[in-house]
C-alpha cells in the first residue's frame, strides 16, 4: 500500500491544479466581455452538447482516422528509412542533403502544393500528418542507431550473425527506445498537422468544427473545440509518454 501513495499524491496534484485552474478561468471569463473568452462552463456545456448531439463522435472518427493513417504511415517509413540510413552510410550521405532541405521548409508551407497535386479529400490529409510526423521519427531512428557501440557488432558477428541477424538482435531493439522517442514526438506534430490539413484542404473532423464555430461567432463552441483538440493531444502524447517509457525501463534507462 505505501508505494501508492506517490501515485496517489502525483493524481491528486494533477486534479487540484485542474480544478485551479478551471477555477481560474471561470473568474477571469465573468469580468472579460463574453465575445472574446468564454466561461470554462459555458465552454463545458458546448463540449456536452456536442456529445449529446454525436457531433462529437462524428469529427473525432473523421479526424482520427486521417491522424492515424497519416501516423502509422510516419512510424513505418520513419523507423524504417531511419535504420536504413544509419546502416548504409553511402546512402545516409547521397540522401542527407534533401532530407535536411524538406526538414528545414515550413510543413504548412507544402500544403498548398500538396493541394495543387493531389487535390481535396483524405490522402492530402493523411500525407500532411505524414510529413509532419516523419521526420520526428526519422532522426530519432538515425541518431539512436548510429550510437550503437561498435563493440556490440563485433560481439554479433562472432556469434556469426548475418546481416539480418544483426538488424533483428541488435540494431532494432537497441533503436526501439530513441525510435519510440520520436514517435511521441511526431503524434504532437502529427496533430498540429491534422488541424492545419482540415484547415487549408477540405474542411472536415475538429478543423470544420473550428472553422463553423468561428463563422457563426458562437465562442463557448469555439473554446469547446480547441479543449477537446487540448484534450485529445494531451491523451495521445500521454500514451506516446508510456510506450517510450516502456521501450526504456527495457533497456534500463528509465527516466
Amino acid at each position: 500500500m505505501p508505494r501508492d501513495h506517490p501515485r496517489l499524491s502525483r493524481y491528486a496534484t494533477y486534479i487540484v491544479a485542474l480544478a485551479a485552474g478551471a477555477l481560474l478561468w471561470q473568474a477571469v471569463a465573468s469580468q472579460t466581455n463574453p465575445a472574446f473568452l468564454a466561461s470554462f462552463t459555458a465552454t463545458m456545456g458546448a463540449i456536452y452538447d456536442f456529445i449529446i448531439t454525436g457531433t462529437l463522435f462524428r469529427v473525432l472518427s473523421s479526424s482520427l482516422l486521417v491522424f492515424f493513417t497519416g501516423l502509422g504511415a510516419a512510424i513505418v517509413f520513419g523507423i524504417g528509412v531511419g535504420l536504413l540510413l544509419a546502416r548504409v552510410r553511402l546512402l545516409r550521405v547521397g540522401l542527407e542533403s534533401y532530407i535536411m532541405v524538406v526538414y528545414a521548409t515550413p510543413m504548412v508551407a507544402l500544403i498548398p502544393f500538396i493541394m495543387s497535386m493531389m487535390g481535396f479529400g483524405f490522402a492530402p490529409k493523411a500525407l500532411v500528418v505524414f510529413l509532419f510526423a516523419f521526420f520526428s521519427i526519422l532522426y530519432n531512428t538515425i541518431e539512436g542507431a548510429r550510437s550503437l557501440k561498435p563493440e556490440m557488432l563485433e560481439v554479433a558477428r562472432s556469434f556469426r550473425s548475418g546481416e539480418w541477424g544483426v538488424w533483428r538482435d541488435v540494431l532494432i531493439p537497441y533503436t526501439l527506445p530513441y525510435a519510440m522517442t520520436g514517435v511521441r514526438q511526431g503524434i504532437g506534430r502529427g496533430l498540429v498537422g491534422l488541424i492545419a490539413g482540415e484547415f487549408f484542404l477540405s474542411g472536415t473532423g475538429i478543423g470544420l468544427l473550428i472553422m463553423q464555430s468561428e463563422r457563426d461567432f458562437n465562442v463557448p463552441a469555439l473554446y469547446g473545440s480547441i479543449l477537446i483538440i487540448t484534450i485529445l493531444g494531451v491523451l495521445l502524447m500521454s500514451i506516446g509518454r508510456i510506450l517510450e517509457n516502456r521501450f526504456a525501463a527495457w533497456r534500463g534507462l528509465n527516466r
